[in-house]
C-alpha cells in the first residue's frame, strides 16, 4: 500500500518555500553502500530499545521511515511494520527494501503521509508500538507532531521517540546555520566547506584518542557506526548540517508533555550535548487528549 495523504496546512510547496532539507535524497545515497553489517546493528539497536517480545507479532509503525532501515530491522525481528513517512524519495527508500528483502509479505507496508495532518490517527489507526527516531523535531511543528504521534500508540502500547536536546544558543546557533544551507546550492556549499573539515577533525580527534588506548581506525569507525544505529557516518554529517525544519526540546518538557496526555515514561537517555535524548513511553489504558498551550 502506498497513499499519498496531502493537507491544507502541511503540503509539500509549503515545506519546499521554507527550505526544507531533501532527507529523502540523502537515503537515497545511504542505501547505495547498505551492509549485512548495518542491518545487524538495527536489529541490535531495536532489541536494546524494546524485548523481543514487545516486537513479535506486535503491530509497528515506524513514524518517519527515512531509509527504510529500521523497519527492514523490525519486521526481521517479527514485528507487523507499517512505514510511514512524508517525504516521497525516504518512501521510495523503504519500499525499495520492502521489495528486496520481504517481496511477498503483507506483514510490511509502506505509505506516504504528515505526521502534521489532523485526522491522521482516524485514518492510520493505532499500534502495539510507535518508533520515531529523528524525526519529529525536523516536522516544522514538533509539538504537534509529538501529540499526533502518541495518538496513535494503542492503550497499554509503546511509544519510542528520540529529540535533540535543546542547548540554548548553541541550539539557536545550529538552527541558523541549517536555515542558511538550505537557501540554495551557495549557502550548502559555504555550509559544507566551513563544517565538515570540522566534524572530520573531531572525528579524527576520537580516533587519536581510541589509538591512545590500544583501539584501531577500524574499531573507532566501527563503534561509531554502533552509536548510530548502522548509520553511515557522512549520511550522519550531512543530515546534521542540512537537517532543517530544526526544533529542540528539553528531556523534562517532553516527558512533562506526554505524561500529561497519559503516558509513563519507562526509559529515558539523556544527551549531554546535542544530540537526541531518547524516551521510551508507555501508554495508559485510559490517557487524557490534551493539546500544548
Amino acid at each position: 500500500m502506498n497513499r499519498a495523504v496531502p493537507t491544507k496546512r502541511d503540503t509539500a510547496s509549503d515545506r519546499d518555500a521554507r527550505g526544507r532539507f531533501p532527507f529523502g535524497k540523502n537515503w537515497l545515497r545511504f542505501l547505495k553502500g547498505l551492509t549485512v553489517e548495518q542491518i545487524a546493528m538495527a536489529e541490535r539497536h531495536l532489541l536494546a530499545v524494546f524485548s523481543a517480545a514487545e516486537l513479535k507479532d506486535k503491530r509497528f509503525l515506524d513514524l518517519g521511515s527515512g531509509s527504510g532501515l529500521f523497519s527492514l530491522a523490525a519486521r526481521n525481528l517479527g514485528a507487523n511494520v507499517h512505514s510511514f513517512d512524508y517525504d516521497a524519495d525516504a518512501v521510495r527508500c523503504t519500499d525499495t527494501l520492502r521489495q528486496r528483502y520481504w517481496p511477498d509479505s503483507p506483514a510490511w507496508t509502506v505509505e506516504q503521509g504528515s505526521v502534521l495532518d489532523p485526522s491522521l490517527s482516524a485514518w492510520l489507526g493505532t499500534f502495539d508500538v510507535v518508533y520515531s527516531f529523528g524525526v519529529l523535531h525536523h516536522t516544522g511543528d514538533l509539538w504537534t507532531a509529538l501529540d499526533h504521534a502518541g495518538q496513535l500508540a494503542e492503550p497499554n502500547g509503546l511509544l519510542y521517540v528520540s529529540i535533540y536536546n535543546d542547548q540554548g544558543l548553541k541550539s539557536v546557533f545550529w538552527t541558523k546555520v541549517k536555515k542558511f544551507y538550505n537557501v540554495g546550492p551557495l549557502g550548502g556549499a559555504i555550509v559544507g566547506g566551513v563544517f565538515y573539515p570540522y566534524l572530520a577533525a573531531r572525528f579524527c580527534g576520537s580516533v587519536l584518542k581510541a589509538a591512545a588506548k590500544g583501539e584501531g581506525v577500524v574499531a573507532k569507525y566501527k563503534s561509531n557506526k554502533h552509536k548510530g544505529r548502522g548509520m553511515s557516518l557522512i549520511t550522519d554529517w550531512r543530515d546534521w548540517l542540512g537537517g532543517y525544519p530544526f526544533e529542540t526540546a528539553r528531556a523534562d518538557e517532553v516527558t512533562s508533555f506526554c505524561r500529561e496526555r497519559g503516558f509513563r515514561l519507562e526509559r529515558l537517555s539523556e544527551s549531554s550535548g546535542g544530540g537526541c535524548n531518547e524516551f521510551t513511553f508507555a501508554k495508559s489504558a485510559a490517557p487524557g487528549n490534551k493539546t500544548r498551550s
